[in-house]
């Protein structure tokens, strides 16, 4: 990647060359998508999260070359990271959450609210819905999707997008305010 490719976006020539079996282009963009993918994953997998991660790298990296168009790197590896950390959040069993492994500044509050507790109250309360739920969520109130893009990421209709958001965000308010 040369200096003028903004923060956190890989250069579309940087992707051919890894689709191509460049190691140090492929490194660069794994390198790139890991804070990114490693969100969603860990947003929706929740606990399963670093599973998630290695997963959907493993196919990122297996599958680039299926890859058309370099500029739709983020959405593409977006769509694996949501199936992956679906797949993975179905099949593990619920742990609790160990305060000290939660990272305080990835809830945004007023001064003065303790962001621990609250991160942990908000994970608690992902960890009791359904994984499709969580993607949901996940997909329109941190990654800012609107519902065409979510459906794409989801692979299911935009409908179903509009009613998976709906519940989800009924079944959230109701356990958060329980």
């Amino acid at each position: 990647m040369t200096g003028s490719a903004p923060l956190g976006v890989v250069e579309d020539a940087t992707v051919r060359r890894a689709q191509s079996g460049d190691p140090a282009a492929l490194d660069a963009v794994l390198r790139d998508l890991a804070p990114y993918l490693g969100r969603i994953c860990g947003a929706i997998a929740l606990d399963g999260g670093d599973d998630a991660l290695q997963d959907t790298m493993v196919a990122v990296s297996r599958n680039l070359t299926s890859l058309r168009e370099p500029a739709a790197l983020r959405g593409w590896a977006r769509r694996i990271a949501v199936r992956e950390s679906v797949r993975t959040a179905r099949r593990s069993a619920s742990v609790p959450v160990d305060p000290s492994d939660l990272d305080p500044m990835t809830v945004d509050l007023s001064p003065g609210v303790d962001r621990v507790a609250t991160a942990v109250e908000v994970w608690s309360v992902l960890d009791t819905l359904r994984p499709e739920q969580r993607a949901v969520l996940v997909l329109r109130h941190i990654d800012d999707l609107d519902e065409a893009e979510m459906a794409a990421a989801l692979g299911v209709a935009r409908g179903t997008v509009k009613s998976r958001l709906h519940r989800a965000r009924a079944a959230f308010r109701d356990r958060w305010t329980a």
